[in-house]
């Protein structure tokens, strides 16, 4: 009679053991899942991100981070010098650098822009007025963009 609990002990604690791997399959799937879905796809832009600072050369048009568009005048080994209007530069780091835009994108927005500084000259002379023709220039301004980068 005790060998038979002893052999009945030692099948159930195996069993035990082949269960404890079971209930880890699913944390391990997730794991996976989530590796696959949030890791891998960040990784691959940061990837692409870095290639694409390293690339960047005198002439190009971009975006910063803080969305300013402007022509890359110089690029050094940490910085960028960046015109963002006639004889207006600025001085950023390579990594704020967002967006390499399409050549030609900044003289396809400027003639729109010219327009609406116009027309707030003209018809600006209150602070809603001016809130209204920013509004008009930024959504100009961002309907050109993406159309450009739909293109690329």
């Amino acid at each position: 009679m005790l060998i038979n609990d002893a052999f009945a002990q030692a099948a159930s604690s195996t069993a035990q053991s082949d269960a404890g791997w079971v209930t880890l399959l699913p944390m391990i799937g997730i794991l996976v899942l989530f590796y696959f879905l949030l890791i891998r796809p960040q990784a691959k832009r940061a990837k692409e991100h870095k290639q694409m600072v390293e690339e960047l050369q005198r002439g190009d048009e971009v975006i910063t981070n803080g969305g300013i568009l402007g022509q890359i005048l110089n690029v050094s080994e940490a910085y960028v010098i960046i015109e963002i209007a006639p004889a207006m530069e600025v001085t950023v780091l390579k990594s704020s650098v967002q967006t390499l835009l399409p050549k030609g994108t900044l003289k396809s927005i400027e003639p729109k822009n010219k327009g609406l500084k116009s027309k707030t000259t003209k018809s600006a002379t209150s602070e809603s007025n001016k809130a209204e023709t920013v509004d008009e220039t930024a959504e100009v301004i961002t309907a050109e963009v993406d159309k450009n980068i739909e293109k690329k």
